[in-house]
Formats: C-alpha cells, sequence, structure tokens
C-alpha cells in the first residue's frame, strides 16, 4: 500500500539483557523527530480509528503482540508486529490506521514526525470504517 513501509529492525541478543533497535535519522521512514512515546493497549481491546493530516507515525511494538490494520478509503492492510515479528510500522499522513492487542501485555513505541497537534488528527467513529477484526 503507497504510505505504508515495513522495515526489519535489528535484535542482538546479550546475556545481560538484549538490544532492539528503533530508529536512526538515517532510516527510510524517518521524517524529522517530534516526539517519541509509548502506548499500551489491552487484549482484546481496539484503538483507532484516526487520520494525521502531516505527523508520519513510526510504530514499534516492544512488549506483546499487536494487529494493526491501515485503511487507504479503498483497501485495508493488516500487519501483526510482536517481538517474533520485530519490525518497524511507518504510517503516511492521510491514512486511517488502528490497532488492536492480542496478548495479555501491549506495549507499542510511536516515533512521530511531529509533536502531538489535535488540529492535525482526524477521529472516526470504530462503526465508521467497517473492517473484520
Amino acid at each position: 500500500m503507497d504510505g505504508v513501509t515495513v522495515t526489519k529492525l535489528n535484535q542482538i541478543s546479550h546475556s545481560k539483557g538484549d538490544i532492539y533497535h528503533a530508529m536512526k535519522a538515517s532510516d527510510v521512514g524517518f521524517h524529522g523527530f517530534g516526539e517519541a512515546y509509548f502506548s499500551t493497549i489491552n487484549q482484546g481491546d481496539i484503538k483507532g480509528w484516526k487520520k494525521h493530516n502531516k505527523m508520519f507515525l513510526n510504530l514499534v511494538v516492544v512488549v506483546g503482540e499487536v494487529e494493526f490494520v491501515v485503511y487507504n478509503e479503498l483497501e485495508f492492510l493488516k500487519i501483526t508486529l510482536s517481538k517474533n515479528n520485530y519490525q518497524r510500522l511507518t504510517v503516511s499522513p492521510g491514512l486511517w490506521f488502528a490497532f488492536k492487542g492480542l496478548s495479555k501485555n501491549n506495549t507499542l513505541l510511536n516515533l512521530a514526525s511531529i509533536e502531538h497537534d489535535s488540529s492535525e488528527v482526524v477521529n472516526a467513529g470504530f462503526n465508521e470504517i467497517k473492517y473484520s477484526w
């Protein structure tokens, strides 16, 4: 889908604790830095639908397993990220997205290109975009 990039990320095993890369300024998908935040989602819960008009999202699941759905008003793209499928999902402005927690504990990181600005995001009710979870 245009506007979506999935990037395999490095995991480095270490006897004192593993290292999980998230993003470098030289990576595809880096469009500047505005803020980084962690978000949790409970098992079975769904957050969304949202569409950013300016912000690029760079989403990495650091705990658990999360199903992401991106919608461009023509088609849906679904991807599940976890420690076992450790990748970064980059979502361009103008695309709808939502996500569902699949494990008991789920935490994701968003490395956003701009600081949060409520005037640039559009929210839609859960039933406004028809998707079968």
